[in-house]
């Protein structure tokens, strides 16, 4: 578990305060609190536990505000460590909560779930990707899912401004890590809030579901939004969802691109002939725990995190991807079927 950082006052009106992720390697989220004349406005909200919502509060406190006077909530994206107390805070003061529409839309669909459903929708999946049935059996046993986080009232798109009195504060999107991922660049002062887009030590995770999704690509669209970024507002200070504060997002959104890059060629070179499973080829990359130490629940996160880069290389040409009998996905080498 990493160590919390301290609530701290950051100048121009905005102060950082950690809000804890229980159990979770991340250990907090850097909940941003933006002065204005007409109330606060948070940049993301933090996980839904109640020792997450006394860090907030007591955050808010320290800044010299409260709960009560919250005038919105701004998430960076729909993922439970940044929306999870948007609700609580809506509940206790009336607020707002902005999200892009994407990742509303990410939110509204997740509500109409059917929790025994999308578990079979899931272990279907495994199944497609080649994973045993001993590893399918083991993701059956895991926990139901986390409670989906409120719904949005106010969608957001690329360019506009927050509801920020007095200030700009302007919703830059930046797909990948989900559908509707925004950053938000503080324009008095050259602030960007950058969610989990840009980090300063770790990349985040970008993956597709389900594994044969063939609407999209997430990793491409990462890629674009990085390239953006480093174009745009690379000069900007970055405030991070986690982690700290940085300065040098151009040279920090050119080392994630070329890391990215790096795995592709990587797994390009693992492609041939014989066609492979998504499973056989998340399992063949380099993994942090490596992939014997995996449970399964990560394993489906890389395995998904691999789909992701086989879709950027096929709509590269360099991966074919083919449904075997039995309805398991198969990629070779686009030279392979030649």
């Amino acid at each position: 578990m990493r160590e919390m950082p301290p609530v701290e006052d950051l100048g121009n009106g905005m102060w950082s305060v950690p809000v804890p992720i229980p159990g979770n390697p991340l250990g907090y989220t850097l909940v941003y609190v933006l002065e204005s004349a007409q109330g606060p406005v948070l940049v993301d909200a933090g996980w839904e536990h109640e020792d997450s919502l006394r860090a907030l509060t007591d955050g808010l406190a320290a800044a010299g505000t409260g709960i009560a006077e919250v005038r919105g909530v701004v998430v960076t994206h729909f993922h439970p460590d940044h929306s999870g107390l948007a609700g609580r805070v809506r509940d206790a003061s009336g607020a707002w909560i902005a999200m892009h529409h994407a990742d509303v839309d990410m939110v509204r669909h997740i509500r109409s779930l059917d929790p025994a459903a999308q578990s079979r929708l899931e272990t279907g999946q495994l199944r497609a990707a080649g994973a045993s049935a001993e590893e399918i059996a083991a993701y059956t046993e895991l926990g139901p899912r986390l409670d989906p986080p409120a719904l949005p009232d106010r969608p957001l798109s690329h360019g506009d401004l927050v509801d920020l009195p007095d200030r700009k504060l302007r919703v830059v999107w930046t797909p990948g890590h989900s559908p509707g991922h925004i950053c938000l660049h503080l324009e008095d002062g050259d602030h960007l809030f950058t969610g989990d887009h840009v980090l300063p030590r770790i990349t985040p995770h970008i993956g597709l579901y389900p594994f044969d999704d063939a609407s999209g690509d997430p990793l491409g669209a990462f890629l674009d939004s990085l390239a953006q970024i480093h174009d745009d507002v690379g000069s900007a200070e970055a405030l991070p969802a986690h982690e700290h504060r940085f300065t040098g997002i151009a040279a920090r959104t050119a080392e994630i691109m070329d890391h990215h890059e790096r795995k592709l060629d990587l797994l390009a070179a693992l492609l041939g002939r014989n066609p492979a499973t998504l499973w056989e080829l998340a399992a063949a990359l380099p993994w942090q725990r490596g992939w014997a130490h995996l449970p399964v629940h990560a394993r489906r996160m890389a395995a998904s995190e691999t789909a992701a880069h086989l879709r950027t290389l096929e709509r590269r040409g360099r991966a074919l991807r083919r449904t075997a009998p039995g309805g398991v996905l198969e990629w070779t080498a686009p030279t392979a079927r030649n």
